[in-house]
């Protein structure tokens, strides 16, 4: 590692301590005047995504990042501090982590924090996602034809290889046209759409089906296309082998949430039918992921708690 490398670690680090010590401040004072003077607050404790503290039987934690996908590290750092009660406190995403959280037995509350105040949370309800546009329906059969599987999630048409997205439905936001963009990621359709824009989309997206598929076979060298998405490559397993999870049939089945990027893992989940014909939600990821439980409870509520 070089000097200057050395020195940008060294100043992300002490950003973060900055950051945790800031938190832990907010933290302490949002408790300390929401129970008054007349209950001890405690010090503010290492809690990665954000500030946590006890008072009494009673756990805070205050969520910084991506607040709505961190209810699953509350639960966990709770459970270790073995409290009577969990405080979640955050500044965005507070309807959804009201939602998920009022699918636990453990006593959760949420907080929405606004100025000095704590604000208690509404449940943000699970709407009905929105339907793909019917311009792009029509595309549908074009990613058939390249090989692809179409697969719609909260009103956007794409096309995947066992899991991976290789191809969306677009509109162009200067001239309006819609269009099937090829390639892995925005920024690979996008130099995808530079470089191969003259070759018709069918041909293009029927070279990258075959590319993808290649790598991801079971058994092949570790490789970007097959560890992208990793747990949409166990759905699609679970697709061609239903009987791992009791089922007669598994497909794909929309997110309660949408998907918020290609790169980063999250849940995805897959509907199915029982042996005894009763419906299944099945829920995928890969590794470690504290927010597995309250995503797949967020699932389950999302198809009437089936």
């Amino acid at each position: 590692m070089s000097d200057s490398d050395a020195a940008s670690v060294r100043d992300e680090q002490r950003e973060r301590q900055r950051r945790r010590h800031l938190l832990g401040v907010k933290l302490r004072a949002l408790v300390g005047d929401h129970v008054g003077s007349g209950s001890a607050v405690g010090e503010p404790l290492d809690f990665a995504p954000g500030s946590a503290l006890v008072t009494g039987t009673h756990g805070w934690v205050y969520l910084d990042d991506r607040p709505a996908e961190r209810l699953g590290a509350s639960l966990a750092w709770a459970l270790r501090r073995e409290v009577d009660a969990l405080h979640v406190v955050a500044e965005s995403g507070t309807g959804v982590l009201a939602r998920r959280a009022a699918e636990f037995d453990m006593p959760i509350s949420v907080w929405h924090a606004h100025e000095r105040s704590l604000v208690e949370a509404v449940a943000e309800p699970i709407t009905p996602p929105p339907a793909v546009p019917e311009h792009h329906e029509i595309f549908r059969s074009l990613i058939a034809d390249g090989g692809a599987v179409p697969v719609a999630e909260h009103g956007v048409l794409t096309g995947e290889v066992r899991g991976l997205e290789v191809c969306r439905v677009v509109d162009d936001h200067h001239t309006g046209a819609t269009r099937l963009e090829v390639g892995v990621g925005e920024h690979d359709r996008e130099a995808f759409q530079m470089l191969h824009g003259d070759v018709p989309a069918v041909e293009s997206l029927a070279r990258v089906v075959e590319t993808v598929a290649r790598h991801r076979t079971p058994g092949a060298s570790q490789h970007p296309l097959n560890t992208l998405a990793a747990e949409r490559l166990l759905r699609w397993r679970l697709e061609q082998e239903p009987g791992l999870v009791g089922a007669t049939h598994v497909e794909p089945g929309e997110p309660p949430v949408r998907r918020r990027n290609l790169k980063d893992a999250t849940p995805c989940v897959a509907l199915g039918t029982t042996d005894a014909g009763e419906p299944l939600v099945v829920v995928c990821s890969a590794g470690v992921d504290l927010d597995l439980v309250p995503y797949a409870a967020d699932a389950r509520l999302a198809r009437g708690g089936a």
